[in-house]
């Protein structure tokens, strides 16, 4: 019996120590932005190596992309780009949704994505381009709020 008792013990304090360290190391996920959100950029600006014209758009998460890639979408449908994101940490989180844009001279890159609420977002992976250009300007970040589709109030 005894041996019964200690086997038991043993399982109970491995079943243990799996949870805490499972909450300790959450999994991998990224956090993304839920659904379409959508934007109003009063300015030219690139996403990725694509150089998008002022608008409206929707951005979203593409699915079956492990959460590395991104696609910006005009309302219109006449453009788009998608663009390769990783980790993003804000250092609180934002009240609402928004897109943080680099800005370079007279040049805007879509940087972060960040959704209401949550302080992990999205970073859009620098193309050669804005690497060529931010060696040579002095950087300077734009804020563009952004809203989910069902929250307009339209």
């Amino acid at each position: 019996m005894k041996l019964q008792e200690t086997g038991r013990y043993q399982l109970l304090a491995l079943f243990i120590a799996l949870v805490v360290v499972l909450t300790m190391h959450p999994t991998k996920a990224q956090a993304q932005v839920v659904g379409n959100l959508e934007v109003d950029i009063p300015f030219q600006f690139h996403a990725g190596n694509v150089k998008l014209p002022p608008g409206k758009y929707t951005i979203h998460m593409l699915e079956n992309t492990d959460l590395t890639v991104m696609e910006i979408t005009s309302l219109d449908g006449s453009t788009s780009a998608l663009f390769e994101v990783g980790r993003a940490q804000a250092s609180s989180a934002p009240a609402k949704s928004e897109l943080i844009f680099n800005k370079y001279g007279n040049r805007y890159f879509l940087a972060k994505v960040f959704d209401e609420g949550n302080p992990s977002g999205s970073q859009v992976l620098e193309s050669r381009y804005e690497k060529r250009i931010g060696q040579a300007a002095t950087e300077g970040q734009e804020h563009v709020q952004a809203h989910h589709r069902d929250q307009q109030g339209n």
